[in-house]
């Protein structure tokens, strides 16, 4: 009894009270905005039962003992944009995550999780070296079971198969599930596993992208994870409104490049013998086409840069498609100030999306871009998961990465920028037609509601 007495009222309090003095220094030892630093602080001293757990598997920024291990992505030649004749300053950011612009690329949009579904599956039925596919979450449902039946079937013809799942996102498969393709030969592995000793996971670094690759000569990258609720051979009035890009050319071996990194830093595997096999060059494609990674691979915080250097290049308009909306303060204040010097910023996302908590932390930086000038629209038939931007009639990038500081500060994204302007005036007009089943967010105005904003905006960046 004594002894229990000891641990519970001198021992764990003890301890408890040296750790929150070790984790305050390491909140304050962080490169972080003061918002974020002040909602950890206040959560670890006034709440420290939540607080202290909460940082430990979710507070690190970017470079843990375990990130700092993965190979940091880098192109592989300078670019400047005499050499390319793209003057957007999206492609001159090669030193800070992104890839060579390249011109010799096909591409298409898909604007369905239908036409997303039946895409990979022919794509991946067209494979004859390698698949790669990475995503964030495998449904354990009809198109997460046709996707691995699908790549099983290209590893039993002797096709090598490599599927990279995010331990967080796709925590419900299990070896069960993925053992059709296990027996038939393919490969997979999960990206910083929660649970594991010694301690490895990070549950605040997750790796957000979303790519099909195959032979390193075609890919599909957006939005869309492998689920009922994005894609799935026919319509159903509850799947969520995204966007993909299916290409072809030499952005794919971009993608091949990425994907080739985190499966390393997951597997423990190079996939140099993978790389892509030559094949017919297409003489005739003129799209040019650009990747770009985000996340703590990447020096810096390369997709927010670039969204915040166009904010203050763009002459016309800048219109963002986005399911979440919890900005830093540097990003919003980039946003307010292209919305006050005239700029036509647009920001579409869900009337209420499927994270109430993020909903309630939004409203206040979405009061704040409206005070400044900007459109709200809030999309009224469903889900809206699609993330895009919008950059005058320059660029148009589309991707996994949400508008918010888990996305730009903390996972692991990816970004397709398209400097075609036929695409881009699809994107332009895919955008008006969401704008379609949007209605204008009022301002809140009641006193009670401003004070409700302003305290959620506090743990935002706990989010």
């Amino acid at each position: 009894m004594v002894v229990i007495e000891f641990i519970y009222i001198q021992l764990l309090p003890t301890l408890g009270f040296v750790l929150a003095l070790v984790l305050l220094a390491h909140i304050l030892r962080q490169r972080r905005s003061p918002t974020s630093t002040l909602a950890w602080l206040m959560a670890v001293v006034f709440i420290p039962y939540i607080g202290v757990p909460l940082y430990i598997f979710f507070g690190g920024r970017k470079m843990t003992r375990q990130a700092a291990s993965k190979q940091m992505l880098s192109p592989t030649a300078p670019v400047r944009s005499a050499d390319t004749g793209l003057e957007h300053q999206l492609a001159s950011l090669v030193y800070r995550g992104g890839f060579p612009p390249t011109r010799r690329n096909r591409a298409r949009l898909l604007l369905t999780g239908e036409e997303a579904y039946h895409e990979t599956l022919q794509l991946i039925d067209k494979a004859e070296h390698a698949v790669q596919v990475a995503t964030y979450v495998l449904g354990r449902d009809a198109t997460g079971q046709a996707i691995v039946n699908a790549l099983a079937r290209k590893a039993r013809q002797g096709v090598r198969v490599f599927l990279l799942l995010d331990a967080l996102g796709s925590v419900k498969v299990d070896r069960r599930f993925l053992a059709p393709l296990h027996q038939a030969g393919g490969r997979t592995a999960f990206f910083m596993p929660m649970l594991r000793l010694p301690l490895r996971g990070r549950a605040n670094l997750r790796n957000h992208r979303k790519m099909v690759i195959v032979d390193g000569r075609a890919a599909i990258v957006g939005g869309m994870n492998m689920a009922v609720e994005y894609m799935g051979p026919e319509a159903r009035p509850d799947r969520w409104q995204d966007i993909s890009v299916r290409l072809t050319g030499p952005a794919a071996s971009q993608a091949f490049e990425i994907f080739r990194s985190d499966w390393q830093f997951a597997a423990g595997e190079d996939l140099g013998s993978e790389k892509p096999h030559g094949g017919r060059t297409d003489g005739t494609a003129t799209t040019a086409l650009q990747f770009m990674a985000s996340g703590p691979d990447v020096e810096n915080d390369a997709l927010r840069e670039a969204f915040m250097i166009s904010l203050f290049r763009a002459h016309e308009r800048v219109w963002i498609v986005t399911p979440y909306f919890v900005p830093d303060d540097l990003l919003l204040e980039s946003l307010c100030m292209a919305a006050r010097r005239g700029i036509d910023l647009r920001l579409i996302v869900p009337r209420r999306s499927n994270h109430r908590l993020a909903d309630l932390a939004r409203e206040g930086y979405l009061s704040q871009l409206q005070q400044a000038g900007a459109r709200v629209l809030l999309y009224r038939p469903g889900m809206l998961h699609a993330k895009a931007v919008l950059i005058d009639d320059t660029v148009a990038v589309a991707g996994s990465a949400n508008m918010d500081m888990r996305s730009l500060l903390l996972n692991y994204e990816v970004g397709l920028c398209i400097y075609d302007q036929s695409i881009i005036g699809q994107i332009h007009d895919w955008m008006q037609g969401l704008m379609q089943g949007c209605r204008l967010r009022e301002a809140h105005k009641h006193a009670a509601l401003l004070l409700v904003e302003d305290m959620a905006r506090l743990f935002a960046p706990l989010l």
